[in-house]
């Protein structure tokens, strides 16, 4: 038996699905720290796999189920889509969803570090992050970035070792 609470308004019925959807999402601790990101303003998706340090498409899941509770909206900017928090009403639950989520989390140390982490990232251009290997996105990896438009990030290397050679034996 499935139960679903209904309520009216202005003569419909609403079906609080919605509150439901707005609230699972928000829900999810990573979400809530994709969410508490996007306060600063829209981002893209390499942008929180880098602060988060979660695999890219790890994050495309979150934000895709973020979109459809609609708590952020999409748009496309050639090869690439900047996130940001929902300002229209498609949800219209959206708004005190992300309202309950500013303010109290702002002291929380995760967020605080990730608010630190977030600063890192964005001094890097959106086209020299991206074009990095996931793995190398991590601001602790991202050290300086020339301001040119063929930027990439200048990563911290280990000392280099000479390539060991294999001992093989002569004999067949």
């Amino acid at each position: 038996m499935i139960l679903h609470f209904v309520t009216w308004r202005n003569g419909k019925v609403i079906v609080l699905l919605e509150l439901e959807a707005a609230l699972k999402a928000a829900g999810d601790p990573t979400r809530t720290r994709i969410l508490k990101l996007l306060e600063a303003g829209p981002l893209c998706v390499c942008q929180v796999q880098a602060v988060l340090g979660l695999a890219p498409s790890t994050v495309s899941k979150h934000l895709t189920l973020l979109k459809a509770a609609g708590l952020v909206t999409d748009r496309r900017d050639g090869r690439w889509i900047h996130y940001a928090l929902a300002t229209e009403e498609r949800n219209p639950y959206a708004r005190a969803v992300l309202a309950l989520l500013r303010g109290p989390l702002d002291r929380e140390p995760r967020i605080l570090e990730d608010r630190r982490r977030l600063r890192s990232v964005k001094a890097v251009p959106v086209e020299a992050l991206c074009a990095l290997p996931p793995a190398e996105r991590a601001p602790s990896r991202l050290v300086q970035v020339e301001t040119t438009r063929s930027a990439r990030p200048t990563r911290r290397t280990s000392p280099t070792r000479a390539p060991s050679r294999s001992r093989r034996s002569s004999h067949a």
